[in-house]
């Protein structure tokens, strides 16, 4: 598991094993930022109300984040996703951004892997179903081990990728996740699920 996914659940107290030596960073390498809460002077001067409305008039597609049990719980862990997208092509590198408050986020830091799911254009209940806290997921929801890592690959979305944490940053009141991908597929075909202003749409050529 990244060095940095380890420091992030010591910061907000999960338990780990027992705390080993950091890893030395690279020659030249700037020390990597700690994790903390967005202070008072960070805040952007802005309402949070207007700030939603501006942002959503970008329109985004939708994934679900997976990663598989791991630590004695009781299944996989998953959760609705927008903020997803490509980082790097060398090294092949994607990223998501997650809530710092997230429940579910520290079940995927623990696993030290994900699946991004893209859903498609007629997958909105499952997006939902997704997005809601503290329900069982995956209940009736059909999947199997990704190649690579293992994480919940669900049945019928457009396409996959199959990742291992490679770093994690702060950002204000959210985690950027950067995940290095292992593996990766995708069917060929249907429109994909759209999010904007609040609402689920598709793609129209």
């Amino acid at each position: 598991m990244a060095a940095t996914v380890v420091r992030y659940l010591r910061s907000a107290g999960s338990p780990t094993s027992a705390a080993p030596e950091p890893d030395p960073l690279p020659d030249g390498a700037l020390p990597r930022p700690d994790l903390r809460a967005v202070r008072e002077d960070e805040r952007a001067p802005v309402a949070p109300a207007e700030f939603r409305a501006v942002l959503g008039n970008f329109a985004s597609g939708v994934t679900v984040i997976t990663a598989p049990a791991v630590d004695g719980a009781d299944g996989p862990a998953g959760f609705a996703c927008q903020s997803f997208a490509s980082l790097s092509l060398d090294p092949p590198l994607v990223t998501f951004m997650v809530a710092r408050t997230s429940a579910t986020w520290p079940r995927i830091a623990r696993a030290g892997v994900f699946c991004v799911n893209i859903l498609g254009a007629e997958q909105g209940p499952l997006c939902r179903s997704f997005a809601v806290s503290g329900a069982d997921k995956f209940a009736g929801v059909a999947h199997r081990p990704s190649p690579a890592t293992g994480s919940p690959q669900l049945d019928a979305v457009p396409a996959w990728i199959d990742c291992r944490i490679h770093a994690v940053h702060t950002g204000g009141d959210h985690l950027i996740v950067v995940g290095r991908v292992e593996a990766l597929g995708a069917a060929g075909e249907g429109d994909p699920l759209l999010f904007h202003q609040g609402r689920f749409g598709r793609f129209t050529p």
